[in-house]
């Protein structure tokens, strides 16, 4: 699977993503009047993306982000080393909860004893190592020391029982696993005897289980138990002699190689394990920062809620720290609203992430009045649609003034549109901003496949650097999702402006025909999260709903998605519409 997962990036690389565009460069520049934009050339297609587009160049639903910054050709582990060398005194990550400080030459130093660590394991490159655990400084030290040994690292939800997570570490053949013995009401330790009976018998590493047939190592982060590694174990294991081995590794990880596995939230299914390159996601960090600012003021500190086995922490969070020398501030292990107030001020925080619900959860804190945000100026707001009403809100009421709505998905590294700071509010609430660096976005008839004229909804489908090299273990869901020219389905309805600006208008499978009219529930839920007593909406099936229920909290994925089929399953039951589910023996 390595290997044709390294063949098909050689592959979409030399024929079907970078190929289309230069052809696109080599036709002559032939200008024609057409009653739409006079003066435009018929054939133009590409929109250079440096600065927010302000002349309307696209003709059809197509845009290529062409743009004056390169693609980069460095690794996880390069990037981070990069920035140590300029800034290595600078804070580059704080755990406010767990009161830990690390400046990047210190962060350096801690990911290459683990890496050194993870070596004298037995573990080589291209094995995977499953990170089970919440926002905790060991999450970011195993993220870059599996980077710098060219292990790849499968993220897993520390919200995941048994059943999730055996699938997780099975699906991907985790040959080790990270976590904590216990988190809240997980208890990790235990689920993984569950899985891997006898463990307590084994000597460590030395794992064998029929139901993970692969996995040899279990390394707990913050207590000693038979038959497993402590973390503390790892750091010592690391000599001279395997820190030689990881300096000697360093000329055999290249760019392309898988790096990551990012199981999706799963809100329709099983999880599906995206694969992702150093490639894919060290420029996504790179194109998405530059432009809400990274590059022109690396003093950011960011404030970073947002889990980090998801692509929004590890990728905008994390990875962001390492390519712009960025301070990753992180308020707690878990979700914590008040928490995430008291870092922005505590830390005067001048940049925050956050998903909607995270959003209208700090803004509905019943103290949220007396924290000072006075420091906060700008942030990012992604993860879910965002409704209009929500960003003017997060605009006026928290102050954020350069907010910036970006989308993508985890088969995307994952951003692939992101609005401007300079924006103006039209466009902040309205759409998710416009084409990305290098990216190439269209619109097309899901029916046909044919690109659709401007302001038309379609499917959206995303082609260029930023796709992913596959489902790991599933060439058919691969082969389903993304085009044999490249193309990446997202499933996502939309529209696109002649500036490459794009709204998101709903997906595919909510789509309602109702009398031979298309129906797009998000348009509904718009208009009705204006409404001053409602806070969060979702709607399902009808434009006049038969039904309306009230609730006080929606069924969420750790990534704070609705998750609309079990609320869709909810709904039914309360209505007495379906009888309940025989439980599975």
């Amino acid at each position: 699977m390595l290997l044709k997962t390294a063949l098909r990036a050689q592959a979409l690389r030399s024929s079907g993503v970078f190929s289309g565009s230069l052809k696109v460069l080599q036709r002559p520049w032939i200008r024609t009047r057409t009653p739409t934009h006079p003066g435009l050339c018929a054939a133009s297609r590409g929109i250079h993306v440096d600065s927010p587009p302000i002349i309307p160049t696209l003709t059809t639903s197509y845009a290529h982000g062409t743009s004056t910054s390169s693609l980069r050709n460095t690794t996880v582990g390069d990037s981070l080393l990069q920035t140590v060398e300029r800034w290595p005194d600078r804070e580059a990550v704080i755990f406010v909860g767990d009161g830990v400080r690390k400046t990047f030459a210190q962060l350096q130093q801690d990911v290459d004893q683990v890496a050194a660590g993870l070596l004298a394991l037995g573990l080589q490159k291209g094995d995977r190592l499953g990170m089970w655990a919440p926002n905790i400084y060991e999450w970011v030290l195993v993220q870059f020391a599996t980077a710098r040994a060219g292990i790849i690292m499968v993220t897993v939800n520390p919200a995941y029982q048994v059943q999730e997570v055996e699938h997780i570490l099975r699906a991907s053949g985790c040959k080790a696993v990270v976590c904590r013995a216990q988190f809240k009401t997980q208890n990790y330790s235990d689920m993984l005897r569950e899985l891997c009976p006898g463990i307590e018998l084994s000597s460590p590493g030395d794992t064998r289980s029929v139901r993970l047939p692969d996995l040899r190592s279990v390394i707990l982060l913050d207590s000693r138990q038979q038959g497993m590694f402590h973390f503390e174990d790892v750091m010592q294991a690391g000599s001279s002699t395997f820190m030689q081995l990881l300096q000697d590794l360093q000329k055999k990880i290249s760019f392309d190689d898988p790096i990551n596995i990012q199981f999706t939230s799963g809100t329709t299914g099983l999880p599906k394990g995206a694969t992702l390159s150093h490639h894919n996601i060290v420029n996504n960090a790179y194109f998405v920062g530059k432009r809400v600012g990274f590059s022109w003021n690396p003093l950011n500190r960011i404030c970073v809620p947002v889990p980090l086995y998801h692509c929004f922490g590890c990728v905008g969070g994390a990875l962001c720290m390492a390519v712009h020398g960025v301070t990753a501030v992180f308020p707690s292990a878990g979700y914590d609203g008040k928490a995430n107030l008291a870092a922005l001020e505590s830390e005067r925080c001048t940049f925050i992430y956050g998903t909607p619900t995270m959003y209208i959860d700090m803004i509905n804190q019943p103290d949220f009045a007396k924290y000072d945000l006075s420091s906060v100026q700008s942030g990012i707001i992604g993860g879910s649609p965002s409704p209009s009403e929500l960003v003017k809100k997060v605009i006026s009421e928290m102050g954020v003034k350069e907010l910036n709505i970006v989308y993508g998905t985890t088969e995307n590294s994952p951003g692939t549109f992101c609005q401007s700071p300079t924006d103006n509010m039209e466009r902040k609430s309205e759409t998710v901003g416009f084409v990305l660096d290098h990216v190439e976005a269209k619109v097309v008839d899901p029916t046909t496949g044919q690109v659709v004229p401007l302001g038309t909804t379609g499917e959206l489908q995303i082609r260029g650097y930023c796709v992913m090299l596959g489902y790991w273990g599933d060439e058919a869901k691969t082969r389903e999702t993304i085009t044999e020219s490249g193309w990446y389905k997202t499933g996502d309805l939309a529209t696109m402006d002649a500036f490459s600006y794009c709204r998101i208008v709903g997906r595919i499978k909510d789509m309602i025909i109702r009398g031979g009219e298309n129906i797009y529930p998000t348009e509904i839920e718009q208009l009705l999260q204006t409404h001053p007593k409602i806070k969060e909406v979702q709607i399902s099936h009808f434009k006049i709903p038969r039904y309306f229920l009230f609730v006080t909290s929606y069924p969420m994925t750790g990534t704070g998605k609705i998750q609309k089929v079990k609320l869709r399953e909810e709904a039914e039951l309360r209505l007495g519409l379906r009888q309940p589910r025989e439980p599975e023996l």
